[in-house]
């Protein structure tokens, strides 16, 4: 295994075990809150990368605003649902339902066009079943949490269609920038109007608040631009999804969370199916970067 796999492998972790930190960080914040400050440590953390990875298209600044203004709702969007969600479900739910981007991006795709081989739609038919077994109880009922989740879900893949239109146009890292930045306002207009933050309760979240911004924005982006370079987008993609198995392990080292043996049964199915959907079927030699919603 070479060092850009252990990056690749690094960020995935990081990813995962961040659905811990904004479970434990909710303790002393509401959803809005954390997600306003984690936005704005995000971009202050993004920031100094720009120095060390500078940029190697031209930026067009219409499009890089209008596509970082549309990206920045999506992910507001998408982390609202998730930190909500976070409140009624376990990390290990949490986390493999928002997963599932990857195998709904090619069910959407097919609306603006796009090809998709014949095995990602095996990968897509099990992961919907792992989805049902994982969130569907006695009676179809689903868990309020669970809900919330799956509806980040197409936020999440709306966002990855975005991302995937936007990176023939715009370099990955202002872009990511300019989004946090819209997210940061978004977030902050709606803690201030819907919760009363207070600088007590953000210093007893603090360090999950770090976690969140710094770890898992910042660090985790430098690790993961590091390991796409030398390692092909498929490739790529089926490492970075393992983060909803960190997930499920920091629930369970962390805040002892056990999956029932249907919830098990369901993340399996889910899991195999994002291998399958993603298993390269061909070498590339182009690095396109998979950006985290």
């Amino acid at each position: 295994m070479s060092i850009a796999h252990l990056f690749l492998w690094a960020t995935a972790a990081i990813w995962g075990f961040a659905f811990v930190a904004q479970s434990v960080g909710m303790e002393s914040l509401g959803p809005h809150s954390f997600n306003a400050v984690r936005f704005l440590l995000a971009t202050l953390s993004l920031l100094p990368l720009l120095f060390i990875f500078k940029p190697r298209l031209s930026q067009n600044n219409r499009t890089l605003w209008l596509g970082g203004l549309t990206a920045g709702g999506c992910l507001f969007l998408g982390f609202t649902c998730q930190q909500i969600g976070l409140q009624y479900t376990t990390a290990g739910n949490a986390g493999f339902i928002t997963s599932m981007y990857i195998v709904f991006v090619p069910i959407f795709g097919l609306m603006l066009g796009h090809k998709t081989e014949k095995h990602t739609w095996i990968g897509v038919g099990l992961a919907l079943i792992g989805l049902y077994s994982l969130t569907v109880g006695p009676n179809f009922s689903v868990n309020k949490g669970d809900a919330i989740e799956l509806l980040g879900t197409l936020f999440w893949t709306g966002h990855v269609l975005i991302i995937g239109y936007l990176s023939r146009y715009v370099s990955a890292l202002p872009l990511s920038i300019v989004q946090f930045s819209v997210a940061t306002i978004l977030a902050s207009v709606t803690a201030l109007t819907l919760e009363a933050p207070t600088m007590d309760g953000i210093k007893m979240a603090w360090w999950p608040l770090v976690y969140a911004g710094v770890a898992s924005s910042g660090i985790a982006f430098t690790l993961q631009t590091l390991g796409q370079k030398n390692v092909s987008p498929s490739i790529s993609a089926l490492i970075l999804s393992s983060e909803a198995v960190f997930a499920v392990l920091g629930g369970w080292l962390f805040m002892e969370e056990m999956l029932s043996t249907r919830a098990l049964i369901g993340c399996g199915f889910i899991m195999t199916g994002m291998i399958i959907s993603q298993w390269p079927r061909q070498t590339k030699t182009s690095i396109k970067l998979v950006q985290h919603p």
